[in-house]
């Protein structure tokens, strides 16, 4: 009980901004990783500014090494690939951030709905159980393989092998705040339904979804990398890191930086992310806070 209002507490601090501010600076790992996650959605925001053409395409210089005119080098076509490692990550970013927002916000639902009601628990569960034995990226893939090639296909192939994830998660969250005693006298009070789940259950929901919901944009981040080195992700006119390893997977040999930087890009972006999510589940979860 005592650690469950301590989760509370801990959930409604975070929210305020001073609160958010003191938690990032005082935890290395949050600090870090906000850091660099914050240059990287700079650069995205302002690619043109600091970027060129990512489609120009100059045969003349074709498979330049990094040099003072071309900070990453060229590629095979002679497109730049510090403009097409720029313009990557405003893909990178905004799938890992959109699956994370839309696989959290139905995850939670049902997840709830799941937890509380045991008549749809059995039947919604096991629907999530049969998503999550196929392997997502073959799932994506047979989504994304009956429609036109596009971002928005590429979202919603990733968001939903993602979901049953938070599903789950949200449902033993539920399962188990259902059992503390401060929800049976509410229950004997009176309180039901979804002013029950939305008073009582939902803010103890809140903290361990904030950090599934960091590696789930992680994971979208690397599944869509995945999926255009593949060839099914978005369409080759759109720069991505993973169609940017592919097509300069060829010429390895003579020009690695064409696959070495987008990919060591993908890596920090990711582990960003990871440190971030690392740092908020120290600080919410109280017996780890308590013992650091």
């Amino acid at each position: 009980m005592a650690a469950i209002a301590e989760a509370s507490l801990s959930a409604a601090e975070t929210r305020k901004p001073r609160a958010i501010w003191v938690a990032i600076r005082r935890n290395p790992t949050i600090f870090v990783g906000s850091l660099v996650l914050a240059v990287l959605a700079l650069m995205a925001i302002f690619a043109p500014l600091i970027a060129g053409d990512p489609l120009r395409m100059a045969p003349a210089e074709r498979l330049r090494p990094p040099s003072e005119t071309w900070w990453f080098g060229t590629d095979q076509f002679g497109r730049d690939v510090f403009a097409r490692t720029v313009y990557g990550a405003r893909v990178s970013l905004i799938v890992g951030i959109t699956v994370a927002l839309a696989a959290s916000a139905i995850g939670l639902v049902i997840g709830l709905v799941c937890g509380y009601s045991r008549s749809v628990d059995g039947i919604v569960m096991r629907i999530m159980d049969g998503i999550m034995a196929i392997p997502s990226i073959l799932l994506a893939i047979a989504l994304i393989t009956l429609t036109r090639p596009g971002l928005a296909i590429v979202l919603v192939a990733i968001i939903i092998p993602e979901v049953p994830r938070i599903v789950r998660l949200v449902r033993s969250v539920v399962l188990s705040i259902r059992e503390q005693p401060y929800i049976e006298s509410a229950i004997a009070g009176g309180t039901r339904g979804a002013k029950l789940l939305f008073k009582h259950i939902l803010p103890n929901t809140v903290a361990p979804l904030i950090v599934q919901a960091t590696y789930v944009c992680a994971s979208a981040m690397l599944v869509e990398a995945s999926l255009s080195f593949l060839g099914a992700g978005v369409p080759p006119e759109i720069p991505s890191w993973g169609n940017i390893i592919s097509q300069g997977r060829s010429f390895f040999q003579i020009a690695p930086w064409s696959i070495l930087i987008p990919g060591a890009f993908l890596t920090v972006t990711i582990l960003a992310v990871n440190l971030v999510g690392d740092g908020l589940r120290d600080r919410l979860d109280p017996r780890l806070s308590r013992r650091m």
